[in-house]
């Protein structure tokens, strides 16, 4: 049979390597920014690794062979700092991943104008520091990637809505920025992790609660952060390079049957 596809075979393999390419991972220091920052470097990245705390960001760059930034995320001069001087430390940015976000479990009705400020501080409007920082930085380059860490929270929050509220914002945020910035060859996605077993959730979840879950995932498993970092670093890679505007889940099914009810938590 005559063959009628000629079309030619990329390189596969190579669409995932980021050799001599500059990723800056902002909450590098523990959980799925640290497995960010070895995923985006086992393909030769070379990584900033960007925390709050100087020492974690030390720590986790001398891991990776990166160089170590640090200051505070919800500030927007210190993510323009932070980002530029991981650029110059490595010599061009490529990509941007952004990790931050973090719940507080209370109900809606004991939530308080803190709680609300902090969530959406933390989640939602660092997130967009990261985005016009990074981006502008990004199209002075030629173009990149940015990529964020979501959540299935982002549909729906029992107990945790004002973060909730933040990711479904971070989606829309990512789609928006898709659009504007797709002309200046820069890609925007996100990642939505289900329950994924972090340092921080881990302290937090009872046994009953994570049992609670694994029975409610179809994989029968809560996810592990490398599980996160190995999907930022699809969607950062050039395998991903027709991919924008998306948030891809990642929670072993669980959005099938989500939202759970995991308030069983330890005080």
């Amino acid at each position: 049979m005559a063959r009628t596809d000629n079309t030619p075979i990329p390189d596969y393999a190579g669409g995932l390597r980021l050799d001599g390419r500059g990723v800056a991972v902002i909450g590098a220091g523990q959980g799925i920014g640290r497995q960010a920052a070895h995923a985006a470097a086992a393909v030769g990245a070379k990584v900033a690794c960007i925390d709050f705390d100087p020492g974690r960001a030390a720590d986790v760059a001398g891991e990776t062979g990166g160089v170590a930034v640090s200051g505070d995320a919800t500030r927007p001069e210190d993510m323009e700092r932070m980002l530029a001087e991981a650029k110059a430390a490595l010599g061009g940015l490529y990509a941007v991943v952004d990790i931050l976000g973090m719940p507080r479990y209370v109900s809606l009705l004991k939530t308080t104008d803190e709680d609300w400020d902090f969530q959406l501080d933390i989640t939602l409007k660092q997130a967009f520091y990261a985005l016009r920082a990074g981006g502008r930085l990004l199209a002075e380059g030629g173009g990149g990637v940015l990529a964020f860490v979501s959540s299935i929270s982002a549909d729906s929050a029992p107990n945790h809505a004002p973060y909730g509220a933040a990711k479904a914002g971070l989606n829309s945020m990512v789609r928006s920025a898709a659009v504007e910035l797709g002309r200046r060859n820069i890609r925007v996605n996100a990642v939505a992790p289900g329950v994924t077993w972090t340092p921080r959730i881990a302290g937090r979840l009872t046994p009953e609660a994570r049992a609670t879950a694994e029975a409610s995932i179809p994989l029968r498993r809560v996810g592990q952060p490398s599980d996160i970092a190995s999907a930022l670093l699809f969607v950062i890679s050039d395998l991903a390079s027709y991919v924008t505007g998306q948030t891809l889940v990642v929670d072993g099914g669980g959005s099938c049957t989500y939202p759970l009810d995991l308030s069983i938590s330890r005080s």
